[in-house]
């Protein structure tokens, strides 16, 4: 074997890559590509935790052990930036540990028995889950009386969707696509959600969500303020990938009196934030409950539902604040980026779960005359190639 046959990092997809652009499945940096096709160990490969790997598209990377992981999380982000142009101080990547995903969606389905998972890595077929390593304990554990539970709610030849997010209160539990018609069906929900100590127990059988058992108000903290928590709401993935996220904002806009928070969901940074703040929120139901906790708390935020996508803030209103936030879906926010360009706002922190989105972006805004200050990956999605950051742009 020569140099070129060195694995030398691992590809966005997950593929380990060698130094003249081969590409091997499962292959970690410092491995050696045998001429066979084969992939010979090297001293970063470690042996995969998970008895589903590689078959469970959870995860793509448990072969890889933590300091190639970290490596891969910021070479997403150098690589992104770089197929722009653009080059910053990117900083060492914060990864959160295992058994910490706070939120998942599984799939159910009959085939001659209960099949309760993720599905396979590019395929439909469900892996039946009998352990998981990224999950918090206590979604996992929902998983063994949901097999009871969920065969007389099922359709024929029809899939369920298990959404599972840890409130302040307990699992926060939605099933779509059940059928849950009658009194037995409507006992056996409320009793699955006080024996399990659930705090919320929803149903869609497709004409909307409705919440068959909820003891007090569902709730998450953001910002030290119980925010009312909506069924299916997003949330970020593990309380440590918040944490890190919320430290890197609130690094960026420094003591900004008068900040614009874009794409603010349930208030994240909103509430994390000083000062005086703007939230603009497309979904309704996030709208409402950050409007909500604010109002309660009597905190300076004004919120306004506005779809970003269709209506960015324009140059003139940008111009009011001493920091922007913007925390758009993984297409990034081209529209919002344009008129950023064209702003005179001294601070952008930039939040991304995706680097080539953030990067087309990051290009349009420093085209206007922002400098990219540095950036900071999170790998909150745990040996997946799932990547998050946040960017520091200043004039």
């Amino acid at each position: 074997m020569t140099d070129s046959d060195l694995i030398i990092r691992v590809a966005a997809k997950g593929d380990g890559v060698t130094a003249d652009g081969r590409h091997a499945a499962l292959a970690a940096p410092g491995d050696w590509l045998r001429a066979d096709g084969s992939v010979a160990p090297g001293p970063n490969r470690q042996a995969p935790p998970c008895r589903h790997f590689p078959t469970c598209g959870g995860c793509q990377l448990q072969h890889i052990d933590d300091a190639a992981y970290a490596d891969f999380v910021r070479d997403r982000v150098i690589g992104g930036l770089a197929a722009q142009g653009l080059e910053t101080d990117v900083r060492p990547a914060i990864v959160s540990p295992p058994r910490t995903r706070r939120r998942a969606t599984f799939h159910a389905e009959k085939s001659g028995k209960l099949v309760i998972g993720f599905s396979e890595g590019g395929s439909h077929a469900l892996v039946d889950l009998s352990e998981c390593h990224i999950l918090d304990p206590r979604l996992f554990a929902l998983l063994a009386p949901l097999r009871k539970l969920l065969p007389p709610l099922m359709r024929p030849k029809r899939r369920v969707e298990i959404v599972m997010t840890l409130a302040d209160q307990g699992v926060d539990l939605l099933l779509r696509g059940v059928e849950a018609d009658g009194l037995a069906a409507a006992e056996a929900l409320s009793a699955f959600g006080r024996t399990q100590g659930l705090a919320r127990l929803s149903i869609d059988s497709g004409l909307g969500t409705e919440t068959r058992y909820e003891p007090i108000e569902a709730t998450v903290t953001l910002g030290g303020l119980p925010v009312p928590l909506p069924a299916g709401a997003f949330l970020q993935a593990t309380p440590e990938g918040e944490t890190a996220l919320v430290a890197a904002v609130r690094e960026a806009v420094g003591d900004a009196v008068t900040v614009a928070d874009l794409f603010a969901g349930l208030g994240t940074f909103t509430l994390a934030l000083p000062g005086k703040v703007y939230a603009a929120e497309g979904a309704r139901d996030a709208f409402f409950a950050l409007k909500a906790a604010a109002g309660r708390a009597q905190r300076p935020v004004f919120a306004e539902h506005r779809d970003l996508l269709r209506r960015p803030l324009m140059p003139a209103e940008l111009d009011r604040f001493a920091a922007i936030v913007l925390d758009p879906p993984r297409a990034g926010a081209r529209e919002q980026a344009e008129q950023l360009a064209l702003s005179r706002a001294p601070v952008v922190a930039y939040v991304s779960c995706n680097p080539s989105s953030f990067a087309r972006d990051a290009k349009t805004i420093c085209e206007g005359g922002y400098r990219l200050d540095w950036v900071q990956p999170v790998g909150q999605f745990r040996w997946s190639t799932h990547v998050e950051l946040v960017g520091r742009f200043s004039r």
